[in-house]
């Protein structure tokens, strides 16, 4: 698929740990302001794909990765990125809800005090603006001083998505988010994230074939570390073009 304006452009990417080759070759565009969804079955590299965006697989002893990655046309592995910039810029939500054992305040205002962002009532502005940006202001402003761990799982996914949100990035990448929720929390990750897309550029890494058709503006499928078919989600879901995107799909194999 030609993506005419593209925020993230995915050239020749390859990543590797130690001997396995998790990534291969795989070349695509990726909108801004749109939900993209990833797909395919288990240990496809999904999750590397997105983490290579802002090179989270670095953090894995012996992977390797070649090609490149350009946010807004800047090189996202040149020698010279700034790594800590680059993943303010690039926020992740993890499959596993993963607040930090202190309150729901300075799970905020964690990220915005260590990069300087703000203080005192500017500081106070960015908890509440992003903990209504994860839908959640309202269910905790009055509680701001209980430790975050007293929130539900649900509840604990979206203070996370607000968490990212503090430090004002362009991009946020999830990874499952919505894979160890109850139906009636997913429902409200979903309409969050619909919700963040005029604002972000969302990728989102997910099994769940109804969640990805319910969600996403544009759907990638990938098969053993390939792309295999990319395009929008209504065209990909109802006319894909590969035989292996359309057994996928059907529940011939996952």
């Amino acid at each position: 698929m030609v993506v005419n304006k593209v925020k993230i452009d995915i050239q020749d990417l390859n990543v590797w740990f130690g001997s396995k080759h998790v990534i291969k070759d795989i070349n695509m565009g990726i909108k801004p302001n749109a939900v993209t969804a990833v797909m395919g079955p288990s240990g496809c590299g999904k999750t590397t794909l997105i983490r290579a965006i802002n090179r989270l697989n670095e953090l894995i002893r012996g992977s390797k990765t070649t090609g490149e990655i350009y946010i807004d046309k800047k090189k996202v592995y040149s020698k010279d990125t700034d790594i800590f910039e680059l993943r303010r810029r690039v926020g992740m939500v993890f499959q596993k809800p993963n607040p930090f054992p202190i309150s729901i305040y300075e799970n905020i205002a964690f990220g915005p005090k260590l990069h300087n962002m703000a203080d005192g009532e500017e500081l106070e502005a960015i908890v509440e603006k992003s903990l209504k940006g994860g839908a959640l202001w309202d269910e905790v402003k009055d509680r701001l001083n209980d430790n975050a761990f007293s929130l539900s799982g649900g509840q604990q996914q979206r203070l996370c998505i607000a968490r990212a949100l503090a430090v004002e990035p362009d991009i946020i990448l999830m990874d499952e988010p919505c894979s160890a929720l109850d139906p009636a929390s997913t429902a409200k990750i979903e309409m969050l994230i619909r919700e963040l897309a005029e604002n972000y550029t969302v990728i989102i890494v997910t099994h769940n074939l109804q969640q990805a058709a319910r969600v996403s503006d544009l759907t990638a499928f990938m098969y053993v570390g390939k792309l295999v078919e990319y395009g929008s989600t209504k065209r990909v879901f109802e006319k894909p073009e590969s035989e292996l995107a359309e057994e996928y799909i059907t529940g011939k194999f996952g």
